[in-house]
């Protein structure tokens, strides 16, 4: 426990972590509540109800990067303020909109969401010091595992006991009070070291999008791209064994193994490679489906890559946070948000469609094969910077002496 006491001794991060689970809570439950009034309310289908949820999906990969860069230059506060209108807007709207109005409204949803990922995680980096951050992101995954766990479940009790209409208007009255009370909060996004130096200088984007950077964002992405498939993979193979009944179950210990190795991770004392965490989740997902025939048996073979879940993102987190310069670190974590919502749009789809033409193990096999192959691509780039930073640490003329890893080496 003491990597995680030393993270939240720090001043400003208690609060970050409780609001950042309360913020995430009515967003993690848009896709749900949305899916359901279109199918219910508008009398459409599911591919109609998914194109809204594309929709969201496109508007929100491109405009988290945009949102960073209005963050890197004006600051936080007039972000949150025009994010926070643009939210009361669309869902103070939305249940009165026909289908064909809803669709080009919630692509401009997604351009303008409340960035409340991307920021919490910028703003970890500067209330933590480097050598502390990874306990610190470990607890920003759990947080992010228990909003997922929360708030679909929220929107669904909601839906089937009041309406999706009504639900629709809360979950959008969540979004904007996590919006007023992110912006009374204003956590910092930048170090007081960094915010005593002055402004910081702007960076070419030539210059800090490095080929290292890219390939966490490839890895973010892919990490995301199993998890999705995953998801869809779980409801197949229950439906066909005839224990739909159990899917709950089955995900909440998927969920439960996320956190415990999500708090392993914050707890051990180095670091690891996000390319080899990501490589090890996917590897384990790809024999899941052998473990089909009974619920209990599936929920066995999904620990192992369950365990790797939270660390993979929070390791893709930490490694932004140290490579991205300071003046450029929130379109840099708007980058990353947009992979990480690139992969699981990927995911879901891909697996369901590989389910479709074969058969529910096939969903594992190849979402996991997908993410495999994207950490062996990027595997080179990982090793040729680790060595470059193994040299830089090798004191000159003693090259016979084991080289100290910095924590970016690690």
């Amino acid at each position: 426990m003491k990597p995680y006491r030393e993270a939240l001794a720090l001043p400003g991060l208690r609060s970050l972590l409780l609001v950042a689970v309360l913020a995430r809570v009515p967003l993690t439950a848009t896709g749900v509540t949305l899916t359901f009034y279109v199918v219910q309310d508008l009398g459409r289908g599911y591919g109609a109800a998914g194109l809204v949820g594309a929709a969201i999906t496109v508007g929100a990969a491109v405009g988290g990067p945009l949102l960073g860069r209005l963050v890197d230059r004006r600051g936080l506060r007039p972000v949150l303020v025009l994010t926070t209108v643009a939210e009361a807007a669309f869902w103070s709207t939305a249940p009165v909109l026909s289908y064909y109005l809803l669709l080009p409204a919630a692509f401009l949803a997604g351009l303008l969401a409340l960035p409340i990922f991307s920021v919490i995680r910028q703003s970890v980096a500067a209330l933590v010091p480097p050598e502390k951050r990874r306990p610190a992101y470990a607890l920003d995954s759990m947080s992010v595992e228990l909003s997922f766990m929360i708030g679909p479940a929220l929107a669904t009790v909601g839906v089937t006991t009041i309406s999706a209409r009504l639900t629709l208007y809360l979950v959008g009255a969540g979004i904007v009070v996590a919006g007023v009370v992110l912006w009374l909060l204003n956590p910092p996004v930048r170090s007081a070291a960094e915010t005593s130096t002055g402004p910081q200088p702007r960076v070419a984007r030539r210059q800090w999008l490095t080929s290292r950077l890219v390939a966490v964002f490839a890895v973010s992405a892919a990490a995301t791209l199993v998890l999705g498939g995953t998801d869809v993979a779980v409801i197949a193979v229950l439906r066909e064994s005839g224990d739909a009944g159990f899917t709950g179950a089955v995900l909440s210990v998927w969920a439960v193994a996320s956190l415990l190795g999500g708090f392993a991770y914050g707890a051990v004392r180095r670091s690891f490679s996000p390319v080899a965490l990501m490589g090890l989740l996917s590897l384990c997902t790809i024999p899941v489906g052998l473990g089909g025939s009974h619920w209990w048996l599936l929920c066995l073979a999904l620990i192992p890559a369950g365990a790797l879940c939270a660390p993979t993102i929070a390791a893709t987190s930490d490694t932004v946070s140290r490579l991205a310069p300071a003046g450029v670190r929130g379109e840099a974590m708007g980058l990353h948000g947009s992979a990480v919502t690139v992969g699981i749009a990927v995911g879901a789809p891909l697996a369901g469609a590989v389910i479709d033409a074969s058969a529910p193990l096939w969903g594992f096999a190849v979402t996991g094969a997908i993410g495999a192959l994207v950490a062996l691509a990027v595997l080179p780039i990982e090793l040729r910077h680790r060595r470059a930073d193994i040299a830089a640490t090798t004191r000159p003329g003693d090259e016979h002496t084991a080289p100290s890893l910095t924590p970016a080496a690690s």
